[in-house]
């Protein structure tokens, strides 16, 4: 609204509610909207719930919201006049451009300030013209369009990325719309692979040597090992090390804000705008035995320590950080930070610049700048300092110069002003890691070199510096890979070589090295004197080659160079001369050439070449080297197998006649039939043997391993695999055999485990495979029990009497074995032994189980039959049936049987054999009254209407020689002398009736 006022409608254009602005508080006069811009979110937010919807007011106030009812948005005072806001294309630097008083002057002048979206300051850019009235981005974000009176003009932005380079790898960070972590890629340069790593509200990325540090607010959901304070309370942000591919190797949880970050071989440096932690980072493969002992109790004394920017440390050992004191306020904060090995540089707002040294940390000196500084860096031997302020003025500070006055109290020292060099429009430097007096810096879209303060001639590019060493420069250009940043391109990374590389190699090419080398003596430097040697190599001047290698400290140079004088022919120098500048084609060719075939194969073995050496090899007219040759063929099926191409490794390792990996390959190829085969032509006690047991039996191949590991003589390892595997009778088999003991102790240790975890069935297997025939009898005779009492189906519970049966037969057949080989003399230790085992424990429960074996499947076989019987209408079979189930009142319940007799009896209208079954039924002591009751009622029922009278006793099934046996196909009594008779079971059956059956109706084996 004209007022100023802002009200929020929906999609429809009703109006909903009228927005509260915070930012206006106590401010007076007339005020007017100036814009108002809201970031969609289509190339990410810069971490969540971030703030997106910025409103600014012409008299400078501007308040950023979350969302449209945000009660706690950020609030920013410009102190200009704003007409235009808007954001860039990823949101996370908002534009307002507006007009700016000059202290203690009436003019005005054009400016656009640079916010984040949590309202904290970037930099200021002054604009000439006299009235601006519009701002706009481009699409990538890398220039503004600004409307200056009747002009257009463009700035170039150079966007502060989350980036670093260490170890020639380039790390940098992207956010993406559909994530809101941010994606961190490790891009290794040399091999151009790309590793990702997802992290949550990332702040920065610091590196140094082979390491980073990725600096986060912490997660509130994850563990935080060393993040409980002093206090108790969690720490807000962590600090995490890792290597040049991503991988973690340590973490630090810590309280204070870290907004700058630097890094040194053995520190990281972090610092607030009150206070600076230093953590003394260790790294596995550094750490000596001494120092893993001590690592836990040094966890935090000495390895982590927090300063106060206004305290003044003296370097003693302060014990564990305390981090309370890391939030006092201060009234100059930090606003930078730099480090080397053994100095420390912090800047703070007002200018002044603190020198600390290090890792004892001391305050050694104050300087004072006349602007902030933004950037802060130091040369190689941290003698002078690098300054880039807010406004992009680059100035240097000498820190070796001392004054006479100083007395090491931390004063402001006088000596140490800075020097005349001065560069405006800076935004970014890197010091050569070898030179402290050469540094390369990037002036709008020129990369300036400086040598002792003078310049080199500009080289235009928008590269970020990555590393400045041996006289090159390697550059990459973030806003191009930015704009792909899944695909990240080698043509983005650029090196540069500095003037004196360039003239001393084109005095070498065109002068010579003579003149050449004068040169690089007036300009010496280790990366010149190996230039000088290479070319010196190349023209076979050895003697020149030996003073450069010497000058550029190269050992490895200086043997090459003395083995090169002992050699007598000149090819044969050439070709080491090719080989060593890694031209191997050309060296192999001069070899061969030579006809020394011998060395060419010896080049490409070094080189691990192996499929050449194989052309090599026979391509020879004589014959070849065999041990050589399976060599070859073994590096080959190596070569194949790192890569998982079992198939082809196969192939070369048979060649190659290499039975270890041979092996190895079988096993993941799962070619079990060639492993065994490998197996079988393997001599006795074979050291590989034994592998290929376990191979086997891994996979549950208990044969072939047992055959393994008997034909290495290790028949413990074949028992034990026969019981992981749960073969038990082969590994009885086995003990009986090699004469072993511990068996039986195994057998019941395995059989209680299952039978803790209520595992019957498969004890019972246990042991009918182990041939412990009578136990696991007892165990099915006990299951049987418990399903009869459970009421289960009569037809499951005939069916586990049959089992236990079955086994008891084992049983027999064992011990009749057993006694025919103590009848025929051969009496062995492992025999004595198994008798006496089945001979142990013998009770009177036990004969019983022996003895009448099948009479538990007899009486639910008969059950079953009278009730077939009785419902395929044959009665007077049913009633026979059912009257010979009285023998069986010890299995069924005598209720059941009785009242099935009395149901046949009455069907068979036997009413006498129906009431003596009632009468049983009626004194039966397991029924309670009401059940009691019940019968006699029925029986009166029946007996009202159908006469009882004449009833005779149940009639006997003896006969005039004993007890007749019972048919088990039709429950009769069996009167002929000639019956069929089963041979497991021992039931018999009338002869034309059991033809009907292909088997036994009891035990189920055959007939035939």
């Amino acid at each position: 609204m004209a007022n100023g006022e802002v009200q929020i409608y929906d999609n429809q254009g009703n109006f909903i509610v009228k927005m509260t602005i915070i930012c206006l508080s106590n401010a007076t006069g007339a005020i007017s909207i100036a814009g108002i811009h809201w970031y969609s979110g289509t190339g990410g937010y810069v971490e969540p719930d971030c703030p997106c919807l910025a409103i600014c007011f012409d008299n400078g106030r501007c308040q950023i919201m979350r969302y449209e009812n945000d009660e706690n948005p950020v609030c920013i005072d410009t102190l200009m006049n704003v007409v235009s806001i808007q954001w860039n294309h990823c949101g996370s630097v908002l534009a307002v451009a507006g007009s700016l008083r000059a202290a203690n002057q009436d003019k005005e002048f054009n400016v656009v300030q640079f916010y984040t979206p949590f309202g904290e300051h970037l930099r200021t850019l002054k604009v000439p013209g006299k009235q601006m009235t519009g701002v706009g981005w481009e699409g990538g974000g890398l220039r503004i369009g600004l409307a200056v009176d009747s002009y257009i003009y463009f700035a170039n932005i150079r966007p502060d990325y989350k980036w670093g380079y260490c170890c020639s790898t380039v790390v940098y960070a992207y956010t993406k719309p559909e994530r809101q972590e941010y994606c961190v890629v490790f891009w290794d340069t040399k091999n151009n692979e790309k590793f990702v790593k997802y992290v949550k509200s990332l702040m920065s990325i610091t590196t140094s040597g082979d390491f980073c540090i990725l600096a986060s607010k912490a997660d509130d959901t994850q563990p935080q090992e060393d993040a409980e304070l002093e206090s108790g309370s969690h720490a807000r942000y962590v600090l995490i090390l890792c290597n040049s591919i991503g991988t973690p190797l340590d973490s630090k949880y810590i309280d204070i804000d870290p907004l700058f970050v630097t890094m040194t071989k053995t520190h990281v440096i972090a610092a607030s705008k009150e206070a600076f932690y230093l953590w003394q980072y260790r790294v596995a493969k550094k750490l000596t035995a001494l120092e893993i002992n001590q690592v836990t109790r040094t966890k935090k004394e000495g390895r982590e320590r927090v300063y106060h920017i206004d305290s003044n440390p003296s370097g003693a050992n302060e014990g564990s950080p305390d981090f309370a004191k890391a939030f006092t306020a201060t009234r100059n904060p930090i606003c930078s930070i730099t480090a080397t090995d053994r100095t420390l540089i912090v800047g703070r707002e007002s200018g002044t610049i603190h020198r600390y040294s290090l890792p004892n940390v001391v305050l050694l000196h104050k300087y004072t700048l006349n602007n902030r500084a933004y950037y802060l860096s130091l040369n190689c031997n941290s003698s002078r300092l690098a300054i880039i302020d807010i406004a992009g003025v680059l100035t240097l500070l000498d820190l070796d110069v001392r004054a006479s006055g100083d007395d090491g109290s931390g004063n402001q020292a006088s000596a140490g002003d800075p020097s005349k060099f001065e560069r405006k429009d800076v935004w970014d430097m890197k010091w050569a890691k070898d030179n402290p007096d050469l540094f390369a810096m990037m002036e709008k879209t020129r990369m300036y070199v400086f040598r002792n303060l003078d310049p080199e001639e500009p080289i235009q590019t928008s590269g970020y510096i990555c590393n400045f060493e041996d006289l090159e420069i390697k550059s990459v250009l973030l806003d191009e890979i930015m704009k792909d940043p899944e695909r990240p391109n080698k043509d983005n990374l650029i090196n540069f070589e500095i003037r004196s590389l360039r003239d001393s190699r084109a005095l070498i090419e065109k002068v010579g090295i003579e003149d050449a080398s004068q040169f690089i003596e007036d300009n010496p430097h280790p990366r010149l004197w190996r230039l000088l040697a290479e070319a010196a190599l190349q023209k076979l001047d050895l003697k020149t080659a030996e003073q450069a290698f010497v000058r550029c400290k190269d050992f490895q140079g200086i043997e090459f160079v003395k083995r090169l004088g002992n050699l007598q022919s000149e090819p044969m120098k050439q070709a080491e001369v090719a080989a060593y500048f890694s031209r191997f084609e050309e060296a192999e060719r001069m070899y061969l050439d030579m006809d020394r075939r011998d060395l060419a194969i010896s080049l490409r073995m070094k080189l691990g070449d192996w499929f050449r050496v194989l052309q090599l090899l026979k391509s020879g007219s004589g014959d070849c080297d065999d041990a050589l040759l399976e060599q070859a063929y073994n590096a080959i099926g190596d070569y194949f197998a790192d890569r998982q191409k079992w198939v082809n490794a196969v192939q070369y390792y048979l060649q190659g006649r290499n039975q270890e990996r041979l092996a190895e390959c079988y096993y993941m190829l799962e070619e079990y039939q060639g492993l065994e085969k490998l197996s079988t032509l393997l001599p006795e006690n074979h050291k590989l043997l034994p592998e290929i047991g376990q191979m086997f039996a891994t996979v549950g191949m208990c044969e072939q391993a047992v055959k393994a590991y008997l034909k290495c003589s290790q028949p413990k390892a074949a028992v034990d695999t026969c019981v992981h595997l749960n073969q038990w009778n082969e590994a009885v088999e086995l003990a009986r055999t090699h004469n072993m003991k511990e068996i039986k102790s195994l057998l019941s240790k395995y059989a209680s485990h299952l039978l803790e975890k209520s595992k019957t069935l498969e004890v019972v297997e246990l042991y009918r495979k182990a041939h412990y025939f009578l136990d696991a009898a007892k165990l099915m005779f006990k299951i049987a029990d418990e399903e009869a009492k459970k009421g289960t189906r009569p037809l499951r519970v005939k069916k586990l009497y049959v089992l236990a049966a079955h086994l008891v037969e084992s049983y027999h057949e064992q011990v009749k074995t057993s006694q025919q080989s103590k009848a025929t003399g051969k009496k062995s230790e492992a025999t004595t032994a198994l008798a006496g085992l089945l001979e142990e424990d013998a009770s009177s429960s036990d004969n019983r189980i022996v003895d009448n074996a099948w009479r538990g499947a007899e009486a639910y076989h008969f059950f079953l039959l009278a009730q077939r019987q009785l419902y395929d209408g044959y009665l007077p079979n049913a009633m026979t049936t059912a009257l010979h189930l009285r023998e069986y009142e010890d299995i069924i319940p005598a209720v059941e049987i009785y009242s099935l007799l009395a149901i046949c009896c009455t069907a068979n209208r036997s009413f006498g054999q129906c009431s003596q079954a009632f009468i049983k039924l009626e004194s039966l002591e397991s029924l309670g009254p009401a059940q009691r009751q019940q019968y006699e009622d029925l029986a009166l029922e029946i007996f009202t209407k159908h006469n009882s009278s004449g009833a005779e006793l149940f009639p006997s099934s003896e006969g005039a020689d004993g007890k007749l046996p019972t048919c088990i196909v039709t429950g009769l009594p069996i009167q002929e002398y000639q019956f069929w008779m089963c041979s497991v079971c021992k039931h018999c059956a009338q002869g034309q009736e059991i033809t009907k059956y292909n088997c036994c109706p009891l035990c189920h084996s055959a007939t035939a």
